[in-house]
């Protein structure tokens, strides 16, 4: 390969061709795509008025005296302070005394109602996700009591508690023998019992549909492996099962938690505007203190209240579920 040498005066006279150096374009800002702020300003709109703005209003009903002297002009309502808290948190009155039965009270619905229905979720969810004849229609049946409204359901449910002769009256003491009279099922301490089938019957479904759900995720080699491997169905249950379900689970719970625990319908539709004594859940005593004695700020308080201690609780345990799941995830 031969080079061309450039030496002597060609030399100093050879200048190399540079390319023109074109200056740089200025920087264009990027146009904000405003589109997903258009189609989510109805939503966030909606959730105001719906949701944010009453809340706020209830939280400010708290503070005054609102009642029926005061009721057309709320606006002016004098401005009491803590003091509707302090008549709902006093042990010693009778306001205080009843608050805190009735949140006691409402915590033992709460875990009776969760607890069965959780059993009876994943007892079902587990009998319907093997392979059998008639999975499909035994499944249909079981959501039925989800699938019903709410108050179609419950009134069927007070129609055959309220009457002596009822259906409920018949099984137990015609047929089961298990009552010597025919108990009143809506009056006295009964009633806390009828409202607590009438829950389960409405929630267990839905557990059973969440779970049934999750479950269809699990892998049947790995049944098949731990089967192999001399497991009974029990430790299958519980070193398979449940972990795979885990995350479900944790959220299962604490939406069915806060669902029963701020429960208004069910004792509504069975008892009416005043449910027993024995019977009386937060929810329904906060409507009785604003609607049945006209005591606004009472009711607002109690609210309050209840929406500190299930924001409390519902905060915590997502504290103590959430960071074991993503550990596991990493792991």
């Amino acid at each position: 390969m031969s080079h061309t040498v450039i030496t002597g005066r060609a030399a100093a006279e050879f200048v190399p061709e540079v390319p023109p150096v074109t200056p740089p374009k200025p920087l264009r800002r990027k146009r904000r795509n405003i589109l997903p702020y258009v189609l989510v300003t109805p939503a966030a709109l909606l959730e105001m008025f719906i949701h944010i703005l009453p809340m706020l209003l209830g939280i400010w009903v708290a503070f005054i005296s609102l009642n029926q002297l005061n009721l057309t002009n709320w606006l002016g309502a004098p401005f009491v302070g803590f003091q509707n808290f302090a008549n709902g948190l006093n042990p010693n009155s009778t306001i205080g005394a009843v608050f805190f039965a009735t949140v006691g009270r409402t915590l033992l619905y709460t875990i009776l109602v969760v607890g069965f229905s959780w059993v009876l979720g994943m007892t079902a969810a587990v009998f319907l996700n093997s392979q059998f004849r008639g999975r499909a229609l035994i499944r249909t049946f079981f959501l039925v009591p989800y699938a019903l409204p709410a108050y179609v359901g419950t009134i069927a449910w007070a129609f055959m508690f309220n009457q002596r002769d009822g259906a409920i009256n018949q099984i137990l003491v015609d047929t089961l023998h298990l009552f010597e009279e025919r108990p009143f099922w809506l009056l006295g301490e009964n009633s806390f019992a009828a409202m607590v089938i009438v829950n389960i019957w409405q929630l267990w479904p839905f557990a059973f549909l969440m779970l049934m759900a999750s479950l269809q995720n699990v892998p049947n080699d790995v049944y098949e492996a731990a089967s192999i491997d001399g497991a009974n169905l029990w430790q299958q249950f519980l070193k398979i099962t449940l972990p795979m379900v885990r995350p479900t689970n944790a959220v299962l719970l604490l939406v069915m938690s806060l669902w029963t625990f701020n429960q208004f319908n069910i004792p509504f539709v069975l008892f009416g505007a005043a449910s027993p004594p024995e019977a009386t859940l937060v929810s329904p005593l906060i409507y009785q203190n604003s609607f049945g004695s006209w005591n606004f700020g009472l009711g607002g308080a109690m609210s309050v209240l209840l929406l500190i201690a299930l924001f409390i609780a519902s905060a915590f345990y997502i504290r103590m579920v959430l960071p074991k799941g993503k550990d596991k995830d990493n792991d």
